[in-house]
């Protein structure tokens, strides 16, 4: 029997979802808001119409579940909240493709498929009512730093905790929602690029190795104030002439290792015309695949730092803001992405994926996972001008479904 994907109805789906939850600024469909739960009633009411489980867990994680001849589960995963004013795409065509390949597996083995497969929405993943992201999916692993998020509040200070509660969530028992990963045998994801990689290839889809890891840090150097009329410049302890040559540096960092490094802010004081900078704080962002790079990045840059304080005649100290480890995809499930790829547009290509995502989660804690990139436009995501091409997210739901449909041949040989 031949089975045949409507990759039209995935596009109409993701139309009708931005019609439903948008506005002329983009989705707003962030988590923990009316809008998060009117997108939540709308995917329920999709998966009605199939022959699976719905429920929430513990974190507010939404599970479907399709039970098979074996206990043994495969996961698509995907989040159906956004950024304020963010794209069409970012999240929800993870659970759309999901939905359309859930269709596609009870078309064709019935209810009862080789291999129980499920799809889940994860709470939060962006982060960006409260700042922490992938709230749902670390709380299932159990990597959730519950004492650092039990305090977080809004920015009109509601607490995390008060949120969770008006949409039925105890957050003391979050991690309880980890029991779904019991039998967890793969967790597959697809997701925009957000990125211009594809884009400046030209190709429409791509294999993920792994999720970049991340060293984040305020870098305060401290001189002293003086009159900018009065103070010659062989005299000065300015503490910002240390930290801009620190910008330059950085970059040439990223290009000796092949990573990205970011300064993202920068703040002097006292702050005005009038006076040499006393101190300067500024936030660099580190991001790489590989952990000893990683490492090499951010001892060069701290070394960097002490000689251009020393140059000036200031100081500086480092506070770590935050990190996390490389996390690499798993190898036989790239090839099986690669596969479903060329078998659909002729040609693949591996890269890694700056931002986190939720398979980032299950990849820590050792279940098999992968992801798979559609071509973003513009390379811009997080924005209303986020877009992919129909003929794209097409090519993306077919290449998906085959990988879904590998994957489920893997799980049986193993």
């Amino acid at each position: 029997m031949k089975v045949v994907l409507s990759t039209k109805r995935t596009i109409e789906e993701l139309k009708d979802l931005r019609s439903l939850t948008g506005d002329e600024n983009g989705a707003q469909r962030v988590a923990f808001t009316d809008k998060w739960a009117l997108a939540r009633s709308w995917l329920k009411e999709k998966l009605d119409a199939l022959p699976v489980e719905v429920h929430t867990d513990a974190a507010g994680n939404l599970w479907a579940t399709l039970q098979g001849k074996s206990n043994r589960s495969l996961l698509m995963g995907g989040h159906i909240d956004s950024v304020p004013n963010g794209g069409w795409l970012d999240g929800c065509l993870n659970t759309l493709a999901g939905i359309e390949s859930l269709r596609r597996i009870v078309e064709q083995y019935g209810t009862e498929p080789p291999v129980t497969i499920r799809l889940v929405d994860w709470a939060d993943e962006e982060g960006a009512r409260f700042g922490k992201s992938l709230f749902g999916s670390s709380a299932c692993s159990g990597t959730l730093d519950m004492d650092e998020v039990r305090g977080l509040t809004d920015a009109n200070g509601i607490r995390l905790v008060d949120a969770l509660k008006d949409h039925g969530i105890d957050f003391e028992q979050v991690k309880a929602s980890g029991g779904e990963l019991e039998n967890a045998g793969a967790y597959l994801e697809l997701h925009i690029e957000q990125g211009p990689v594809l884009l400046d290839r030209n190709l429409p889809l791509g294999s993920v190795l792994g999720t970049y890891g991340v060293e984040r840090h305020t870098i305060s150097f401290h001189g002293q104030a003086a009159h900018s009329g009065s103070t010659p410049m062989h005299c000065r302890k300015d503490a910002f002439l240390a930290a801009a040559r620190m910008s330059p540096e950085i970059y040439a960092i990223a290009k000796r290792h092949g990573g990205v490094c970011t300064i993202g802010s920068c703040v002097t004081k006292p702050g005005i015309v009038t006076s040499v900078a006393e101190d300067c704080r500024i936030t660099l962002d580190q991001r790489h695949l590989e952990g000893s790079s990683l490492a090499a990045m951010l001892a060069e840059a701290k070394q960097a730092s002490e000689d251009f304080a020393k140059a000036a005649d200031v100081t500086v100290d480092w506070t770590r803001l935050w990190q996390i480890e490389p996390i690499l995809f798993n190898d036989d499930l790239i090839e099986l992405c690669d596969e479903a790829i060329t078998e659909t547009c002729g040609e693949s290509y591996r890269l890694p994926s700056g931002p986190l995502h939720d398979a980032a989660e299950p990849a820590r804690i050792g279940i098999p996972t992968v992801m798979m990139f559609v071509q973003s436009l513009h390379g811009i995501s997080h924005n209303k001008i986020e877009d992919t091409k129909e003929e794209h997210i097409e090519q993306s739901v077919i290449a998906f479904d085959k990988l879904v449909e590998k994957t489920i041949l893997w799980l049986i040989a193993k």
